[in-house]
């Protein structure tokens, strides 16, 4: 079985990051994995994207053209990628940040305030760590616990003072991907 996820936002929103530790993760669980990170000009304040496939057999392509989910941090992410969702698949929103839905009714929108959630877990700027927490509570790609040794080896080797931020993060995105599992609604809100 093949998934692939696509990551965007702004530079500086840790997109390449997430899609980095969500790697680590399915390679950690000996899974395939392909990493394809893409960035403008500015990685700051500019746009960034990767595309991260994770696969129980060697993976054929490294091309996506359409993922099984996307995670959007800002409104040009959403407003480019919400279309390359396939149907039956996952968009996760920042909804901080992107205000307008999708508007498709053949996929699975989780909308949550990843900037709320991130403060409250102790740091505004993980929101892509709430996010890739909320991935991964919804749809199960790799094991939670995966993914907590990844922030480890990543973030513990060179950060450790922000490591138990990173992990709170996930920990608070986590509860509320693992909320929004079983039937598919059409769309997912979370209240502020």
């Amino acid at each position: 079985m093949e998934r692939s996820i696509i990551f965007a936002g702004f530079g500086g929103q840790g997109i390449l990051f997430a899609g980095k530790v969500l790697a680590r993760a399915a390679m950690n669980e000996e899974r395939e994995v392909f990493w394809i990170p893409s960035y403008g000009p500015e990685m700051r304040g500019g746009t960034a994207s990767c595309t991260v496939i994770v696969g129980s057999e060697p993976i054929g392509s490294p091309i996506v053209d359409q993922a099984d989910a996307a995670v959007v941090l800002n409104p040009p992410s959403h407003a480019k990628f919400a279309s390359h969702v396939a149907p039956g698949g996952l968009l996760v929103v920042n909804e901080t940040l992107v205000g307008n839905t999708s508007g498709r009714t053949d996929i699975t929108e989780l909308r949550i305030p990843c900037t709320r959630l991130a403060k409250d877990a102790g740091d505004d700027s993980l929101v892509s760590v709430v996010a890739l927490g909320a991935l991964i509570g919804c749809l199960q790609l790799v094991r939670a616990a995966s993914v907590r040794n990844a922030i480890r080896e990543i973030v513990g080797a060179k950060r450790p003072e922000v490591l138990a931020a990173d992990l709170a993060a996930f920990d608070v995105g986590h509860r509320v991907g693992a909320r929004s599992r079983g039937p598919r609604p059409e769309r997912v809100a979370i209240p502020a």
